[in-house]
This record gives C-alpha cells, sequence and structure tokens, in this order.
C-alpha cells in the first residue's frame, strides 16, 4: 500500500501506468462528473466514481483484488479505511474473482490497521493489499471518492 496527497503525487517515483491514474486525479473536476464509469486507457485504466454513506466497520467487508490495482482517491468527506497485508490465510467469505475481480474475506483480519481518508488523500492498493473502504471515521457521511482501477498486466 502506498498513500499520500494528490498534490505531492509527483513526488512519487512510480510506475508511469499509476502515475497516469494519479494524474487522472490531480487534474480532474469531480464536482461536474456524475457517478459512474470514466475510460482512460479502455479497460487497462479506468475510474469509478461513488456517491456513497460511510457505514459502521463491521458492515463493510474486507476485500483484496488480483488483476487490477486500487487507486482509493477521497474528494469530499471523510473516510475510514482497514488495511493489512494478505498473507493467503483469512477465509474467504465470498469469490467474485471471475465476475468482478474481487475476494470478500470474512470479518476477522489479522493486523488490520486503519487509514484516515480527507479529501485530497489517495491509497493505491496492490493484489497484496486488503482494504476495507467506506467506513466511518467520526460519524456517518457522504463521500465522494473515485476508485482508479490499473491493470496489473500494464505493470509486468
Amino acid at each position: 500500500m502506498i498513500t499520500g496527497h494528490i498534490s505531492q503525487y509527483k513526488t512519487f517515483a512510480l510506475h508511469p501506468a499509476l502515475m497516469r491514474g494519479l494524474s487522472f486525479l490531480n487534474t480532474t473536476d469531480f464536482a461536474t462528473i456524475p457517478a459512474g464509469t470514466v475510460e482512460i486507457d479502455n479497460r487497462n485504466i479506468y475510474a469509478q466514481i461513488i456517491d456513497m454513506d460511510t457505514t459502521p466497520k463491521h458492515e463493510n467487508r474486507p476485500e483484496v483484488h488480483r488483476k487490477y490495482i486500487d487507486i482509493q482517491f477521497l474528494y469530499k468527506g471523510k473516510e475510514q479505511m482497514g488495511y493489512a497485508p494478505d498473507f493467503g490465510d483469512n477465509i474467504i467469505k465470498e469469490n467474485l474473482l471471475e465476475q468482478r475481480d474481487i475476494i470478500f474475506y470474512e470479518d476477522k483480519i489479522q493486523n488490520e490497521s486503519t487509514l484516515i481518508m480527507t479529501p485530497g488523500c489517495f491509497a493505491i492498493f496492490f493484489p497484496t493489499d486488503i482494504h476495507r473502504p467506506g467506513c466511518i471515521c467520526e460519524s456517518a457521511c457522504k463521500i465522494r471518492k473515485i476508485v482508479v482501477k490499473v491493470a496489473m498486466d500494464l505493470l509486468v
């Protein structure tokens, strides 16, 4: 996992595909774009613009992806996210890799840390990173977040 603020993304030495996703986040006015999907480079790099309410941690399932890297960016609101390395020892609750490139794990994740997201913050989650997005931070609130999906195939 890599975290930072979008105003400082150029200081990171990352793969060009990840930098392209971060550049999209830095240069796009998300106040004017409706929720939905925006293609940046076909299905190699695309963004999901999501409007949602934060919910209690126990209502959000820990997840991991295998084909895509997530760049999660908070545009509006305040969100808590869980994070833990995936060592392959967690119990799978639902495997949707073929349909949606996602595995949901049982609620109890070993060594789960907390990440507080405020507007402008981003977190990059690789296939070895479990994440639990959309959790209440201080109180429930509406958030707008953008998840840029970067195909792992671009990095090999």
